[in-house]
Protein backbone atom coordinates (compact mmCIF):
# COMPACT_ATOMS: atom_id res chain seq x y z
CA UNK A 1 0.00 0.00 0.00
CA UNK A 2 1.66 3.36 -0.77
CA UNK A 3 -0.02 6.88 0.07
CA UNK A 4 0.10 9.53 -2.67
CA UNK A 5 -0.29 13.07 -1.10
CA UNK A 6 0.71 15.84 -3.73
CA UNK A 7 -1.24 18.21 -1.93
CA UNK A 8 1.72 18.03 0.77
CA UNK A 9 3.98 21.07 -0.14
CA UNK A 10 1.61 23.20 -2.26
CA UNK A 11 1.15 26.13 0.44
CA UNK A 12 4.75 26.21 1.16
CA UNK A 13 5.42 28.93 -1.63
CA UNK A 14 2.40 30.61 -0.68
CA UNK A 15 3.75 31.11 2.75
CA UNK A 16 6.73 32.10 1.29
CA UNK A 17 5.12 34.97 -0.66
CA UNK A 18 3.21 36.02 2.62
CA UNK A 19 6.40 36.09 4.33
CA UNK A 20 8.40 38.24 1.90
CA UNK A 21 5.46 40.47 0.90
CA UNK A 22 4.98 41.54 4.56
CA UNK A 23 9.11 41.73 5.53
CA UNK A 24 9.09 44.31 2.55
CA UNK A 25 6.25 47.06 4.75
CA UNK A 26 8.32 49.56 6.21
CA UNK A 27 7.85 49.95 9.94
CA UNK A 28 4.96 52.28 10.42
CA UNK A 29 5.68 54.93 12.98
CA UNK A 30 3.79 57.37 14.73
CA UNK A 31 4.57 60.83 16.10
CA UNK A 32 3.46 63.64 17.84
CA UNK A 33 4.91 67.34 17.05
CA UNK A 34 4.66 70.54 18.75
CA UNK A 35 5.26 74.03 16.30
CA UNK A 36 6.28 77.03 18.25
CA UNK A 37 5.56 79.88 16.67
CA UNK A 38 9.20 80.57 16.45
CA UNK A 39 10.01 77.55 14.47
CA UNK A 40 11.55 78.95 11.63
CA UNK A 41 11.41 76.73 8.64
CA UNK A 42 13.81 78.74 6.82
CA UNK A 43 16.34 77.42 9.70
CA UNK A 44 15.50 73.95 8.69
CA UNK A 45 18.55 72.32 9.17
CA UNK A 46 21.23 75.16 10.39
CA UNK A 47 23.31 73.74 12.20
CA UNK A 48 25.99 76.09 11.11
CA UNK A 49 23.73 78.99 12.39
CA UNK A 50 23.35 80.91 15.99
CA UNK A 51 20.50 82.79 16.59
CA UNK A 52 21.48 85.56 18.10
CA UNK A 53 19.22 86.63 21.76
CA UNK A 54 16.33 87.92 20.95
CA UNK A 55 17.00 92.04 22.01
CA UNK A 56 20.27 92.01 19.89
CA UNK A 57 20.56 92.77 16.33
CA UNK A 58 20.61 90.06 13.74
CA UNK A 59 22.00 91.61 10.52
CA UNK A 60 25.18 89.86 9.20
CA UNK A 61 25.43 86.67 7.42
CA UNK A 62 22.72 83.89 7.25
CA UNK A 63 19.66 85.82 9.10
CA UNK A 64 16.41 86.46 9.56
CA UNK A 65 14.67 89.79 9.25
CA UNK A 66 13.50 91.28 12.72
CA UNK A 67 11.53 94.25 13.87
CA UNK A 68 13.65 97.48 14.43
CA UNK A 69 13.16 97.77 18.32
CA UNK A 70 12.23 95.68 21.27
CA UNK A 71 8.62 93.42 20.67
CA UNK A 72 6.22 92.90 23.79
CA UNK A 73 7.28 89.25 23.09
CA UNK A 74 10.78 89.31 22.41
CA UNK A 75 10.95 85.65 21.02
CA UNK A 76 14.33 84.41 19.89
CA UNK A 77 13.55 82.40 17.02
CA UNK A 78 14.10 78.36 17.08
CA UNK A 79 15.35 76.04 14.81
CA UNK A 80 12.63 73.11 13.94
CA UNK A 81 13.06 69.81 14.64
CA UNK A 82 13.50 67.46 12.40
CA UNK A 83 12.94 63.50 12.32
CA UNK A 84 14.08 60.71 10.15
CA UNK A 85 12.09 59.29 7.44
CA UNK A 86 13.37 57.70 4.18
CA UNK A 87 12.75 58.10 0.67
CA UNK A 88 9.39 56.80 -0.69
CA UNK A 89 8.07 57.06 3.33
CA UNK A 90 4.31 58.17 3.12
CA UNK A 91 3.89 61.08 5.67
CA UNK A 92 -0.11 61.78 6.62
CA UNK A 93 -1.51 63.11 9.68
CA UNK A 94 -3.72 60.64 11.55
CA UNK A 95 -5.67 63.54 13.25
CA UNK A 96 -6.32 67.29 12.42
CA UNK A 97 -3.54 69.89 13.07
CA UNK A 98 -4.46 72.04 16.21
CA UNK A 99 -3.50 75.09 18.05
CA UNK A 100 -3.18 78.91 17.27
CA UNK A 101 0.08 81.73 16.49
CA UNK A 102 -0.41 85.31 16.76
CA UNK A 103 1.79 86.66 14.21
CA UNK A 104 1.24 90.30 15.53
CA UNK A 105 3.09 92.97 18.21
CA UNK A 106 0.97 91.53 21.46
CA UNK A 107 0.09 88.63 23.47
CA UNK A 108 -3.23 87.26 22.40
CA UNK A 109 -5.63 87.19 19.54
CA UNK A 110 -6.11 87.09 16.50
CA UNK A 111 -4.46 83.70 16.54
CA UNK A 112 -4.23 81.92 12.98
CA UNK A 113 -5.15 78.33 13.16
CA UNK A 114 -2.64 75.72 11.47
CA UNK A 115 -4.15 75.42 8.12
CA UNK A 116 -3.07 79.65 8.06
CA UNK A 117 -5.27 82.73 7.28
CA UNK A 118 -7.07 83.03 3.74
CA UNK A 119 -6.11 81.18 0.64
CA UNK A 120 -3.17 83.01 -0.30
CA UNK A 121 -1.21 86.55 0.84
CA UNK A 122 2.13 85.02 1.52
CA UNK A 123 4.95 85.05 -1.05
CA UNK A 124 8.12 84.85 0.89
CA UNK A 125 11.91 84.64 -1.15
CA UNK A 126 14.12 81.60 -0.16
CA UNK A 127 16.87 81.52 2.22
CA UNK A 128 20.37 80.08 1.08
CA UNK A 129 19.42 76.63 -0.29
CA UNK A 130 16.02 76.70 1.36
CA UNK A 131 12.76 77.56 -1.05
CA UNK A 132 10.61 80.16 -0.96
CA UNK A 133 7.11 79.92 0.28
CA UNK A 134 3.94 81.03 -1.51
CA UNK A 135 0.39 80.23 -0.16
CA UNK A 136 -1.55 81.27 2.73
CA UNK A 137 -0.51 83.16 5.59
CA UNK A 138 1.07 81.36 8.15
CA UNK A 139 0.09 78.14 7.88
CA UNK A 140 2.24 74.85 9.45
CA UNK A 141 4.17 73.69 6.65
CA UNK A 142 7.20 71.44 6.33
CA UNK A 143 10.67 70.63 4.15
CA UNK A 144 12.59 67.47 3.54
CA UNK A 145 16.00 67.47 3.89
CA UNK A 146 19.45 64.86 3.15
CA UNK A 147 21.64 64.81 5.59
CA UNK A 148 23.74 68.11 4.38
CA UNK A 149 23.16 71.55 5.70
CA UNK A 150 21.48 73.81 2.96
CA UNK A 151 23.41 76.90 3.19
CA UNK A 152 23.82 77.47 0.35
CA UNK A 153 21.64 77.67 -2.94
CA UNK A 154 20.32 77.82 -5.95
CA UNK A 155 17.53 76.74 -3.48
CA UNK A 156 14.32 74.79 -5.69
CA UNK A 157 11.19 76.58 -7.45
CA UNK A 158 8.83 77.72 -5.00
CA UNK A 159 5.68 75.68 -4.74
CA UNK A 160 2.79 77.83 -5.31
CA UNK A 161 -0.13 76.62 -2.69
CA UNK A 162 -2.76 80.16 -3.38
CA UNK A 163 -5.47 79.79 -4.88
CA UNK A 164 -4.02 80.99 -8.00
CA UNK A 165 -1.25 78.04 -8.45
CA UNK A 166 -1.82 74.45 -6.95
CA UNK A 167 -4.24 75.11 -4.18
CA UNK A 168 -3.98 73.50 -0.80
CA UNK A 169 -6.85 70.92 -1.49
CA UNK A 170 -4.20 68.47 -3.27
CA UNK A 171 -4.05 64.78 -1.74
CA UNK A 172 -1.10 63.47 -2.33
CA UNK A 173 2.45 65.64 -2.94
CA UNK A 174 6.06 64.86 -3.58
CA UNK A 175 8.33 67.85 -2.97
CA UNK A 176 11.73 68.24 -4.00
CA UNK A 177 14.50 67.90 -1.75
CA UNK A 178 14.78 71.87 0.19
CA UNK A 179 11.32 72.62 -0.99
CA UNK A 180 9.27 73.89 1.21
CA UNK A 181 5.22 72.65 0.96
CA UNK A 182 1.90 73.06 2.86
CA UNK A 183 0.49 70.77 5.52
CA UNK A 184 -2.26 73.27 7.01
CA UNK A 185 -5.00 71.21 9.19
CA UNK A 186 -3.45 67.81 7.34
CA UNK A 187 -6.80 67.53 5.27
CA UNK A 188 -9.01 68.28 2.34
CA UNK A 189 -11.55 70.06 2.70
CA UNK A 190 -13.64 67.11 1.68
CA UNK A 191 -12.44 65.54 4.81
CA UNK A 192 -9.81 62.99 3.55
CA UNK A 193 -6.04 63.20 5.16
CA UNK A 194 -3.56 64.66 2.45
CA UNK A 195 -0.34 62.41 1.87
CA UNK A 196 3.10 63.56 1.57
CA UNK A 197 5.96 61.35 -0.01
CA UNK A 198 9.90 61.56 0.79
CA UNK A 199 11.29 62.26 -2.63
CA UNK A 200 14.88 60.55 -3.14
CA UNK A 201 17.29 61.06 -1.11
CA UNK A 202 15.33 62.42 2.20
CA UNK A 203 16.80 61.30 5.49
CA UNK A 204 14.98 64.13 7.36
CA UNK A 205 11.58 65.95 7.63
CA UNK A 206 11.39 69.37 9.24
CA UNK A 207 8.25 71.17 10.62
CA UNK A 208 7.79 74.92 11.00
CA UNK A 209 6.11 78.31 9.73
CA UNK A 210 6.91 80.73 7.02
CA UNK A 211 6.93 84.39 7.81
CA UNK A 212 7.61 87.51 7.23
CA UNK A 213 7.16 91.17 7.16
CA UNK A 214 3.11 91.74 5.67
CA UNK A 215 4.10 87.97 4.99
CA UNK A 216 5.99 89.08 2.05
CA UNK A 217 9.37 89.42 1.25
CA UNK A 218 12.83 88.45 3.17
CA UNK A 219 11.56 85.51 5.73
CA UNK A 220 11.64 86.98 9.59
CA UNK A 221 9.44 88.71 11.90
CA UNK A 222 9.25 85.68 13.96
CA UNK A 223 10.25 87.94 17.27
CA UNK A 224 6.48 88.51 18.37
CA UNK A 225 5.31 85.23 17.68
CA UNK A 226 3.66 83.22 20.25
CA UNK A 227 1.68 79.96 20.35
CA UNK A 228 1.83 76.80 18.68
CA UNK A 229 0.52 73.98 16.37
CA UNK A 230 -0.05 70.52 17.42
CA UNK A 231 -0.07 67.16 15.03
CA UNK A 232 0.11 63.68 15.13
CA UNK A 233 2.02 62.12 12.05
CA UNK A 234 1.65 59.09 10.45
CA UNK A 235 4.93 57.59 8.83
CA UNK A 236 3.96 54.33 6.42
CA UNK A 237 0.94 54.27 9.01
CA UNK A 238 -1.49 51.85 7.98
CA UNK A 239 -5.40 52.83 8.32
CA UNK A 240 -7.02 51.64 11.33
CA UNK A 241 -9.67 50.10 9.36
CA UNK A 242 -6.62 47.72 7.95
CA UNK A 243 -5.30 44.51 9.67
CA UNK A 244 -1.88 45.01 10.81
CA UNK A 245 1.03 42.99 8.35
CA UNK A 246 1.45 40.54 11.58
CA UNK A 247 -2.35 40.33 11.98
CA UNK A 248 -2.78 39.49 8.45
CA UNK A 249 0.22 36.88 8.80
CA UNK A 250 -0.99 34.79 11.14
CA UNK A 251 -4.59 34.51 10.07
CA UNK A 252 -2.94 33.25 6.38
CA UNK A 253 -0.95 30.81 8.92
CA UNK A 254 -3.98 30.07 10.54
CA UNK A 255 -5.57 29.30 7.27
CA UNK A 256 -3.21 26.72 6.07
CA UNK A 257 -2.91 24.92 9.14
CA UNK A 258 -6.86 24.32 8.67
CA UNK A 259 -6.57 23.29 5.15
CA UNK A 260 -4.07 21.14 6.22
CA UNK A 261 -5.56 19.32 8.66
CA UNK A 262 -9.13 18.92 6.25
CA UNK A 263 -6.89 17.51 3.96
CA UNK A 264 -5.67 14.87 5.77
CA UNK A 265 -8.69 13.77 6.51
CA UNK A 266 -10.05 13.45 2.91
CA UNK A 267 -6.23 12.30 1.79
CA UNK A 268 -6.54 9.19 -0.77
CA UNK A 269 -4.95 6.40 -0.09
CA UNK A 270 -4.27 3.97 -3.16
CA UNK A 271 -4.90 0.07 -2.79
CA UNK A 272 -4.20 -2.01 -5.31
CA UNK A 273 -3.77 0.72 -7.95
CA UNK A 274 -7.69 2.05 -7.05
CA UNK A 275 -7.95 5.54 -4.75
CA UNK A 276 -9.48 5.02 -1.37
CA UNK A 277 -10.66 7.83 0.86
CA UNK A 278 -9.22 7.19 4.20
Amino acid sequence: MKIINKQKYRGVPFLLMVLILFSSVSHALVIDVTIDGSDAIFLAGRTDVVVPAASDPWTTGTHLIRHGGATPEEIQETMPDGFSVNGGDVIRALDVAVGGVSFFNGFGDPYYGPSGNGLSGSNLTSLDGISGYIGPQGPLVGVFLDNSIPDSGPAPATLDFSSSGMGIDFLSLMPELRQVFYIGDGQTSGGDFQTFIAPTGATRLFLGIPDGFGFVGAPGAYDDNDGSYEIRLGINEIPSNIPEPSVVLLMIMGLLILTKQMRRKNKLIYVNNAPVLS
